[in-house]
């Protein structure tokens, strides 16, 4: 049966809005048109990415054996991918690389009752219509709403698929519902925090500064958390996550350590802010790096765990 594109949204998750083209594909965002409007104006770079399918997907229970949907890439970051998990194992894997910006995608599924994901591509934009499926399906139930906000590494470039971002892995433990705002190239911005009407968080997740860490002037850092307060109060969790190693700059070390160090006391200074060292969440080696700034699949793997096991251990 073909699914409504209503229908389609009761298992579309990582979403804020949708919208329809004529054509009738359906577009997912993570940001507010106010949002949206800002990072046109700001930096191209930003633009391009807040409109990605980062973190986005269809998640279902079902004993179908056959699903299948057109997509159509509007905009490509990196080689990324489409994956198919079932049961907690991904089954199947199309590369952006390899297919044409149109087209369809078609699984076979095993027989029996089962949970399925279907991760869409974190690095580009992808419209879906005409998702179709051989049975019934059902919405899984989430934990908590979770807000992330954070940089490249929290859109999910460094692994190349989509399926083994930090955010991915770590979301497969806690169930999160989750908007991730992760954009590549970002920063402390206070200018893209604003009001998203009718969505309200139940834990906000932090993971910004890589990309700004030389900064004498740390007034953006604060001005960020002042902000961010203002916006969804002192009683909403929140979680700062320092920004992780750089190999690419060994000299530059000391200087990434003196940042880290004074985001730890800014953002601690709320009362609703708990802080962890992301130099400590993952091995300060190459081999967990692609390029010695984004982790590849393994060091996104270490990530996501060591996360997980922080968050757990600290109460957040």
């Amino acid at each position: 049966m073909i699914v409504t594109n209503e229908q389609l949204k009761t298992i579309y998750f990582g979403a804020y809005k949708f919208k329809e083209t004529d054509d009738g594909y359906l577009q997912a965002f993570q940001y507010s048109e106010k949002q949206i409007k800002y990072f046109e104006g700001a930096l191209e770079m930003w633009y391009e990415r807040c409109t990605a399918s980062t973190a986005k997907t269809f998640e279902f229970k079902t004993s179908a054996t056959k699903v299948s949907f057109d997509y159509k890439t509007i905009w490509k970051g990196s080689p990324d991918s489409f994956e198919l998990m079932v049961d907690g194992l991904i089954s199947n894997i199309v590369y952006v690389k390899d297919i044409m910006d149109t087209g369809t995608i078609e699984w076979e599924l095993p027989p029996g009752e089962k949970s399925v994901v279907i991760y869409l591509p974190a690095d580009a934009t992808i419209l879906v219509r005409n998702f179709s499926i051989n049975a019934d399906f059902s919405k899984p139930v989430k934990n908590e709403k979770v807000l992330w906000l954070g940089d490249s590494i929290t859109q999910g470039y460094g692994p190349l698929r989509s399926s083994c971002t930090y955010v991915s892995v770590a979301n497969r433990l806690l169930n999160y519902d989750i908007i991730n705002q992760g954009i590549g190239g970002y920063i402390y911005d206070k200018n893209s925090l604003m009001t998203m009407d009718g969505y309200t968080p139940d834990k906000i997740i932090v993971a910004l500064g890589t990309n700004q860490y030389e900064d004498e002037d740390m007034s953006a850092v604060e001005e960020y958390y002042e902000r961010l307060i203002s916006i969804y109060g002192d009683e909403i969790p929140v979680l700062c996550i320092t920004p992780l190693w750089r190999g690419d700059s060994p000299e530059k070390l000391p200087t990434l350590i003196r940042f880290c160090k004074i985001v730890k006391e800014i953002a601690g200074q709320y009362k609703n802010v708990k802080v962890l060292d992301g130099m400590k969440l993952i091995p300060n080696l190459p081999e967990y790096y692609i390029d010695n700034l984004h982790p590849n699949c393994l060091g996104c793997e270490e990530y996501g765990k060591n996360l997980v096991r922080k968050i757990i251990e600290i109460g957040f």
